[in-house]
């Protein structure tokens, strides 16, 4: 495998979270914190519809050297049927398979408020959950906690200067994609591209 492609996989960072209107502000926060540490942001957004979805979202998740898993939405939605969304603890399961069978620990849960993961998914118990109280500073903190590296560690300031370019640009992003969805696959992209041209710039 070629060393650039080598590396790529090695700076990602997959990210299984929410996507709806409420979590929007924690999804460029996701992206711009991620971004800060100098990591490439990943997540389902990427995956073509016409693929098979599952055995996409394991590969994917294999490419990425660290998962983080938002299980901030585990209450009722207000559609009907009323339902829990499964999605984000299927994910982190695959994540936890995936990392036993290469012998690795990488995979990161957060959640919005303390305590509650014990009850939702006990099977987690004596796991460090980092709890971001739903606010973009406590989960700047929460990633600061999590990607504890020799390198860059970027300041929590760094990341909001980063988070608040997202968010200014993110009308015109989505103009430009033809969409008003934050969580369309071109509009992921060009929010990772400017958070990392943001950070290096």
């Amino acid at each position: 495998m070629p060393p650039k492609r080598r590396r790529r996989e090695r700076l990602s960072v997959f990210l299984n979270i929410p996507y709806d209107k409420d979590f929007e502000n924690l999804y460029l926060a996701y992206i711009a914190g991620v971004s800060a540490f100098g990591l490439v942001p990943r997540a389902t957004l990427e995956i073509p519809t016409s693929q098979r979805r599952l055995d996409r979202i394991r590969s994917l998740i294999e490419t990425c050297t660290y998962s983080i898993h938002d299980l901030s939405r585990v209450q009722l939605d207000r559609k009907a049927p009323r339902t829990p969304r499964f999605n984000m603890p299927f994910e982190l399961g695959l994540a936890v398979a995936q990392n036993q069978r290469r012998g690795s620990d990488r995979w990161y849960v957060c959640e919005t408020m303390r305590h509650r993961v014990s009850k939702s998914l006990s099977d987690l118990d004596g796991t460090d959950v980092r709890i971001h109280g739903g606010t973009v500073k406590g989960l700047f903190a929460a990633l600061g906690d999590i990607f504890v590296r020799k390198q860059h560690q970027p300041s929590v300031q760094e990341m909001f200067g980063i988070y608040r370019r997202l968010r200014r640009n993110l009308p015109r992003i989505m103009r430009e994609a033809g969409t008003r969805d934050a969580y369309g696959a071109r509009v992921f992209r060009n929010l990772v591209l400017a958070a990392s041209l943001t950070r290096s710039g």
